[in-house]
């Protein structure tokens, strides 16, 4: 699953960046408008990329504090479900961070993080939710009537 190395990639990146910005910004490097907007675009980015997304196949772990992110990029439907608007946004978010030297590290994370979107929007995969489930679990102990009553090794029956 591409999806899963992506998110985890892009939510790093979106902190790189925008600590770049906040590093140009503080400092005054010429050209601090490019690390203003390198705040805005890694605070958009970790926003976007926080809530984890459902695995095809296991158990998904969803992050602490997931859920009212998780509600908001679902309401934004296909524009942030589709991996291939993921990667052409990370992509067009990362361009004005290689015009400053604070940016250049979250714009190259960002680059890559893209390209990693890209792959798991060709192998089909897209962002599924995390949504509480409406059943509790089964419990294990239950279909456990009675226990052994020696002590291991036990001899055969």
């Amino acid at each position: 699953e591409w999806a899963m190395w992506a998110n985890e990639q892009a939510l790093a990146a979106g902190l790189i960046y925008a600590t770049g910005g906040i590093v140009g910004v503080a400092g005054q490097f010429r050209g601090w408008q490019f690390a203003a907007f390198g705040i805005a675009a890694g605070v958009f980015v970790c926003l976007l990329e926080y809530p984890r997304s459902k695995r095809g196949k296991g158990t998904s772990v969803e992050r602490t504090g997931q859920y009212c992110f998780t509600v908001c990029v679902k309401a934004f439907g296909p524009l942030t479900r589709n991996y291939y608007v993921r990667a052409f946004l990370h992509a067009a978010l990362c361009v004005p961070g290689g015009f400053m030297l604070a940016t250049v590290l979250g714009c190259v994370c960002l680059a890559i993080s893209s390209l990693i979107y890209l792959s798991a929007a060709i192998h089909g995969e897209h962002w599924e939710p995390i949504l509480p489930r409406t059943e509790p679990p089964k419990r294990i102990g239950e279909s456990i009537k009675e226990p052994p009553q020696n002590p291991p090794p036990r001899p055969p029956p």
